[in-house]
Parts: C-alpha cells; structure tokens; sequence
C-alpha cells in the first residue's frame, strides 16, 4: 500500500484505507507490517499495525536521515487531527528496526537535513562530545556511526520510560515549538525537521529571557543549522502559539513540560504555567 508523502497525508483518512487494504488482503495476528520510507510512513504503518485486530506485529525500514536516527526507534506511533500533531496514537515498538544507510544517497538535501535537526537535539540533550563532534566533522562521512549513537541514545531513554511518563520527554527539546510551526503552516510550508531546528533556537532565547546564559550556545547551534539550510527562525503569531501549545499532549491542566538545555550534553524537563510561557513568547515576537 503507497500513499503520497507528506505529513499532511498522516491522518484518519489515509489510516482508515491501510486498514481496509490490510482486511481486503486478510491479514491476521500471524503476519506483520513493514513500514518502509521516512517517519510520516513509519507512524502510519505502525499505528494501522498496532490497531488491526487488536495489535499485529510491524517491523520499521526507515530510508531517511530522521527516520534511521529517530523515529523509526522508541515505538511511539501516531496520526494528525485538524487540532495538532500526534493527537491520535498508541505506543507500539517495531519488532526489528532495519536500516540501510545507503539509502540517504537517494534524498534531496533538504530531506537529509531534516535528520540533521534531530540529531543535534541528541548532541545537545545527553552527549556533550557528540555535539561537538557534529560540529567538527561532516555529518555525511560518519553517518553509520551518527545514526548509531542516536539510536543509542533514544533506547536508553526509552528503556527507562517507555510510556513517557518522565525522563523520555527530554527527546521533545524543540517539538513543543516546532509542532506549533508546523502546524501554523498547514504542515505545506515546513518540514518536521525545520520546525524541529526553529524550535530548539527558540527554547533557548526562551531560556535567555529567563536569564540563562543560553546565547553563545545559541549562535553555535544557529551557524550549525544554516550550514544545512535548515532556519534558526519561524514566523509566527501568538495565536498561533496560544492554539497548538495549548493542545499539546504533554500538557497538563494549566502547565506543560518545556525542555531546556543550558549546556549540550545537560537538559531538564521544566514544568511551566503556559501563561509564563506564553508570556516569554510573547517577548521574543
């Protein structure tokens, strides 16, 4: 079963036909689906997988950047609402994870940067040296070993809290924002990636504005990401920003978990009125 990519092809649509196609084809609890593609096809098939029948067994052939290095590992799958991203899902691990790193050589590069985003989210969260060592070497040369410590990383992470019930919402540093993004530009204008880059740039002018000496660390990250075309920056307006966070799934009541980094290889999951941070928003606009 293909369906045309994009994220705003990961809906109740698209999944309510890969489970029509799975009965019309008769799968049962014996056989398994692969997901093959980048991280839109991976949470699809693997929601449909997790749903048919009550859950049958998937396995995740990711052949992007950011599939290999991220969300094809951890086993959370999900579709959009018209109201945010994810809204729908269930946590439901691959049995196998197969990855072919020769596959990168087919994508555009704005594709392959959009891996690059979320591999510097690793550096920054848990490795100091891995961080650095993105900023030395060309990401391409090493990429085998680049994807390796990022699934290191994401697994040990998972491993302590599968349903992400604390120390796993550090993996959401700049998705908070990044989500709103996306979803300010109907998910046509940006890729996951570059929501996911503007949205750790943001979180640490946030950090600034609340007196953390985030700004040198920032102009790093920022040269960084304009290597790869990828933006330090996003237009958008507070309703914007009022809508999505405000729907956000890792909210609760009148707070949500913001993640900061003050320094790569060191972050901390804050809890925070969304007033407060609404209100820092509100500063940078």
């Amino acid at each position: 079963y293909a369906f045309p990519a994009g994220e705003q092809n990961k809906n109740l649509t698209t999944y309510g036909e890969i489970l029509e196609f799975f009965s019309e084809n008769r799968l049962t609890r014996s056989d398994f689906v692969v997901a093959l593609g980048g991280g839109v096809a991976g949470d699809m098939a693997g929601f449909a997988a997790a749903t048919y029948q009550r859950g049958i067994d998937y396995i995740q052939m990711p052949t992007t950047f950011l599939a290999a290095s991220d969300s094809s590992v951890g086993g959370k799958t999900a579709v959009d609402l018209e109201a945010g991203k994810n809204l729908v899902g269930a946590f439901w691990p691959p049995r196998l994870v197969l990855c072919d790193c020769d596959t990168f050589q087919t994508l555009p590069e704005g594709t392959f940067a959009d891996g690059v985003a979320e591999t510097l989210k690793y550096g920054l969260i848990a490795d100091k040296q891995f961080f650095q060592f993105l900023m030395d070497r060309p990401i391409r040369e090493p990429i085998a070993e680049v994807v390796r410590r990022c699934v290191e990383i994401k697994a040990s992470v998972v491993a302590e809290d599968e349903y992400e019930n604390g120390k796993r919402k550090l993996l959401n540093f700049g998705h908070t924002l990044g989500h709103v993004y996306e979803k300010a530009y109907r998910y046509e204008t940006y890729t996951h990636g570059e929501a996911v880059a503007a949205g750790m740039v943001k979180m640490l002018e946030l950090e600034e504005k609340q007196g953390r000496d985030t700004a040198a660390l920032r102009r790093r990250l920022t040269a960084l990401l304009q290597k790869f075309e990828l933006p330090a920056g996003i237009p958008c307006s507070m309703a914007d920003y009022r809508e999505a966070v405000g729907l956000d799934k890792k909210a609760k009541g009148r707070k949500i978990s913001v993640i900061e980094v003050e320094t790569p290889g060191r972050a901390e999951i804050v809890p925070m009125e969304k007033e407060t941070l609404f209100a820092l928003l509100e500063e940078t606009l």
